[in-house]
């Protein structure tokens, strides 16, 4: 409080604005809050971009077959919608073309996160009405929420900057800004939102549907066209980020579209800042008694994350669909590459072509779906340290039925995602529905697995719980780039998904199987027992 109140003092003997004091102060309280969640953010990002030029040349190591690769790329819309047109055959561009739409997603995350937690999160814990007693400015906890997302944003684009650099400096440099700018511009716009909801869950999933909707655009219009011409691509913002064009002819121009949505969201921003009360919001959310099925524990966990499940379904719905018109061309992508051959070999089984890139997607469908349960078991952590489990507890609900209901809802969707995956990759490729389904039920067990260390650490390590992210993050980087690395089998192995059979094409084998669902089942017991007899935290 010192801290701040000296910061407020200084900011009015030197002239300056009275809405800004304290700003400094509480960056460097956000900075410090975020002192591990943000060097990770920042490494997981900027290695991913990094890892690409390495293992892209292990994949196609001649001129030749790079430029074949992008002839084949291009020619095929599904992999236009799911990555990008490439728009160049160097190291550089092809990077550039793999990673740098997904980079900026991630960017993206990481800034939405970072301002809602700063702001919104904030003022519905009650920590920002304590602070702002203090002699804070009106628009100091927005200004420093947008500068701790500029000092990550910064940091990832200079990771990537240096570390590109040997593949050409320009498009380093014009690749670290494509991917920065979209973080900062889903910054600002998290920020307004922030803004206009009451709560800070909704703030971030009415941005993340922004996101969404963005790559939905972007991936129409890529798959519509080619060139990133299409107008639907220049709706998205994640288009501008693809027709900067990195190592190939840099359209340094776009960038000031970027700059130009920044800059006129955050004046939106801080003109809403500067019209409502702290706590309050523009879209107040409505009032009312629990009734109905709301008025159970199951009813509320639903409740609270059918919007989630929801945005999930239709993601891996759409997903389903392209990587299953994927399959049909699949060889016609590989063409005569033995590198690319084996990778995919390596992630879907030995069987054919067309099975070995059908399980490559089902695992690749199920690593993801692992983020899912993650983030609907945290909902668990969530409730009680924002302490809005209390009340509900209060009342005649059990600790166990509270926790059951959300982890119905976070075992039971993961089951959802992956048939409703598994009926879009059908649909896609025009296959039997009965083998693909099977195969996508079977990575079920590794998602489980995930789920269950979940629950162990919100139920008995609690303040670890967000640990729970680095686990999946790493299983996730261990099945996309593991085999691209031709990692070793033992390291596979540290991953759920590497035990499971690769379904369809390879024989199935129960016994991984019920030995991850075991281990699934025993973990969640353990963390049902932690949160059963430990104190709420706060």
């Amino acid at each position: 409080m010192t801290a701040l109140a000296e910061a407020s003092g200084f900011a009015s003997r030197t002239g300056g604005s009275r809405q800004l004091a304290g700003t400094g102060a509480l960056l460097r309280l956000a900075l410090r809050r975020d002192r591990v969640m943000m060097p990770v953010w920042v490494l997981v990002v900027g290695g991913l971009v990094l890892s690409m030029p390495g293992a892209l040349e292990q994949t196609y190591g001649t001129a030749a077959e790079r430029a074949d690769a992008m002839r084949s790329m291009n020619a095929n819309s599904s992999m236009r919608a799911l990555y990008s047109p490439v728009f160049g055959d160097s190291l550089g561009a092809l990077s550039a073309w793999r990673i740098g739409v997904y980079a900026a997603i991630l960017a993206a995350v990481m800034s939405l996160t970072i301002v809602v937690r700063h702001t919104r999160e904030e003022e519905e814990t009650g920590r920002q009405e304590m602070l702002s007693a203090a002699m804070v400015g009106r628009r100091a906890p927005l200004t420093a929420a947008l500068l701790a997302a500029f000092v990550a944003n910064a940091a990832v684009g200079l990771l990537i900057a240096g570390g590109m650099a040997g593949q050409g400096s320009a498009g380093a440099l014009a690749l670290a800004l494509g991917v920065a700018g979209t973080g900062m511009l889903f910054a600002t716009m998290a920020a307004i939102v922030a803004q206009l909801t009451e709560s800070a869950r909704l703030a971030k999933g009415l941005t993340s549907g922004v996101l969404g909707a963005a790559y939905v655009l972007k991936a129409a219009g890529d798959a519509g066209s080619e060139g990133g011409s299409s107008a639907l691509t220049w709706v998205s913002p994640l288009g501008w980020t693809e027709n900067l064009r990195a190592y190939a002819g840099e359209r340094w121009w776009v960038l000031l579209l970027v700059a130009a949505a920044v800059v006129a969201q955050g004046a939106v921003a801080y003109g809403l800042a500067g019209r409502r009360d702290v706590g309050m919001s523009f879209l107040p959310t409505r009032p009312g008694p629990a009734s109905g099925r709301l008025a159970s524990a199951g009813g509320l966990a639903w409740r609270l994350q059918r919007g989630s499940v929801l945005g999930w379904t239709l993601g891996f719905l759409a997903s389903g669909v392209v990587f299953g018109g994927m399959a049909e061309g699949a060889a016609d992508i590989v063409g005569d590459n033995e590198n690319t051959r084996d990778i995919i070999e390596r992630m879907g089984g030995q069987a054919g072509l067309t099975d070995a890139f059908l399980a490559t997607m089902v695992g690749m469908l199920g690593m993801v779906a692992s983020l899912y349960v993650v983030a609907s078991v945290l909902r668990l952590h969530g409730e009680e340290t924002s302490q809005r489990a209390e009340p509900v507890l209060a009342g005649a609900v059990g600790r166990l039925r509270w926790a059951g209901g959300h982890l119905v809802i976070a075992f039971g969707g993961a089951v959802l995602l992956m048939l409703v995956g598994g009926f879009g990759l059908a649909l896609g490729y025009g296959s039997d529905l009965g083998p693909i389904l099977g195969a996508c039920l079977v990575q079920v067990a590794a998602i489980w697995a995930l789920g269950g260390l979940a629950v162990l650490l919100v139920g008995a390590f609690p303040r670890a719980a967000v640990a729970a992210w680095g686990v999946a993050g790493v299983c996730l980087a261990i099945g996309w780039i593991g085999p691209a690395l031709d990692l070793p089998q033992a390291a596979m192995n540290l991953s759920p998904y590497g035990h499971l059979p690769k379904l369809p094409g390879s024989p199935m084998t129960w016994a991984p199987v019920a030995a991850l669902l075991a281990t699934a089942a025993t973990l969640t017991t353990a963390g049902l027992a932690g949160l059963h007899r430990r104190d709420l935290t706060t």
